[in-house]
């Protein structure tokens, strides 16, 4: 694991080389100096992106919005409040009652998107993409998204990937494929992990990097907060329909919150350690969730590649004590991501974010459009981006944590990456299917 370390490691330094890695950006706040830090990484070994209010201008650019829920409503009114010069050129959804409001409210805001682009059913992606897109926006089910990125990425298209980016091994090896394939191509891949580009998450991580709490010693990561939505069966929806429209509840369809949700949290622990899990050991259970086969809660211990342990709580059961955060512990002191703070070993104030500094300095601060201005400034500025391939392994320990609770084992990283667990369907259509494969996980009983 020690080699795969070393390799990722070398590709960031590499990248930096080739001008694929930002320039690291002046602290808002000077709480000490970095003499006698000895960093984790060198300034240029990690990515840092540059967010600035809006993206630089330049030519008109074409997106395509495929999947026109609730974040593909969002992500598609982010993009245009990250630029200037953003055409909504196609819709696509499976419903036609989910695209329709989308292409209204986009109406509003003078983006009129023509009968003969709004696409519906199954292949609306491939008509999306095929349109004359220059960029595209994939907010379906997580578990559609390894295909759709592997199609835009084969036509040349720029991605936006909601996370998590697959649900199962199978999809993860075809996210790790189509990246290297957008690399190869010069394409810019922007993930919704969008802490990377929330400022205060971004000064943290640069902290980490030049060492102000030491070497990393093993943190703890939440996501523990009430129940998310559901949708009761109607009559007349197929077996099919349904899933879909509740998709957040089932597990072939979000990979369960450990990895829909979750995932932002278990990502931050490896974006700042460079660290990938070699190993899995958690349970979890189902109290109170009402639709689906999904456990409603999970905790996992991860064993990191360098034998430091993260542990990863999550929950989504109302009347809970909520907690969203994540905690960094190191040699020479901790960061918490609740307070903003970086405190030495005797609980002394090391540094702290700034707040008043940033919203003096910058109007936008919603890392949800400024993961956008990122995507549309490597576009215009041809310094070709790719992060599907951090978010794909982000999603893979989520795999790994979900596995492990589902079955009482302890799962291993090269188990998972091995694994042919296909969670996908054999036929997609809108008619029915065989429910009874779609039951709670026992631990103990085997997959």
């Amino acid at each position: 694991m020690e080699d795969k370390k070393i390799n990722r490691r070398s590709f960031l330094a590499k990248s930096a080389a080739l001008g694929l890695a930002g320039v690291v950006a002046p602290s808002l706040i000077g709480c000490g100096d970095k003499k006698g830090l000895t960093p984790l990484r060198k300034e240029g070994e990690y990515y840092v992106p540059e967010l600035p209010d809006k993206a630089v201008a330049g030519r008109e650019l074409k997106v395509g919005l495929i999947g026109c829920g609730g974040r593909g409503s969002g992500a598609i009114n982010d993009v245009l409040d990250a630029a200037d010069g953003i055409k909504v050129a196609a819709l696509g959804d499976v419903f036609v009652d989910r695209l329709q409001p989308v292409r209204e409210n986009l109406a509003k805001r003078g983006q009129i998107v023509d009968d003969d682009h709004c696409f519906i059913g199954f292949d609306a992606y491939k008509k999306v993409i095929d349109s004359g897109i220059d960029m595209v926006i994939l907010t379906t089910p997580p578990v559609f998204r390894p295909e759709m990125f592997r199609y835009a990425t084969e036509k040349g298209v720029h991605s936006f990937l909601e996370k998590p980016v697959c649900v199962d091994p199978k999809g993860y090896r075809a996210v790790i494929a189509a990246a290297r394939q957008a690399q190869a191509k010069g394409l810019s891949v922007i993930v919704g992990t969008q802490r990377h580009h929330e400022r205060r998450y971004v000064e943290a991580n640069q902290k980490i990097q030049q060492g102000l709490i030491g070497e990393i010693t093993g943190g703890n990561v939440y996501w523990n907060g009430g129940m998310l939505w559901y949708r009761e069966r109607q009559e007349g929806w197929s077996d099919m329909e349904w899933m879909i429209r509740d998709w957040v509840n089932w597990e072939w369809l979000s990979g369960d919150h450990i990895i829909e949700q979750h995932v932002h949290n278990i990502d931050v622990f490896m974006w700042m350690s460079g660290l990938r899990p070699v190993s899995a050991t958690g349970f979890g259970a189902r109290h109170r969730r009402i639709t689906g086969d999904q456990f409603d809660q999970f905790s996992v211990d991860f064993t990191m590649e360098n034998g430091i342990h993260m542990h990863s709580m999550c929950r989504q059961i109302d009347g809970c004590s909520n907690r969203v955060s994540e905690f960094i512990q190191g040699t020479k002191g901790s960061w918490n991501s609740e307070t903003n703070e970086i405190r030495d070993l005797k609980g002394n104030l090391l540094w702290k974010y700034d707040d008043a500094a940033a919203q003096a300095q910058f109007k936008q601060h919603n890392p949800y459009v400024l993961e956008h201005v990122d995507w549309v400034n490597h576009i215009r500025k041809g310094t070709a981006h790719e992060e599907a391939t951090e978010c794909a392994e982000s999603t893979l320990a989520g795999v790994m944590g979900r596995e492990a609770a589902y079955t009482g084992d302890t799962v291993t990283w090269d188990q998972m990456s091995a694994s042919p667990l296909d969670l996908m369907p054999a036929k997609l259509e809108l008619g029915p299917m065989d429910m009874s494969q779609y039951k709670v996980h026992v631990p103990g009983t085997g997959r």
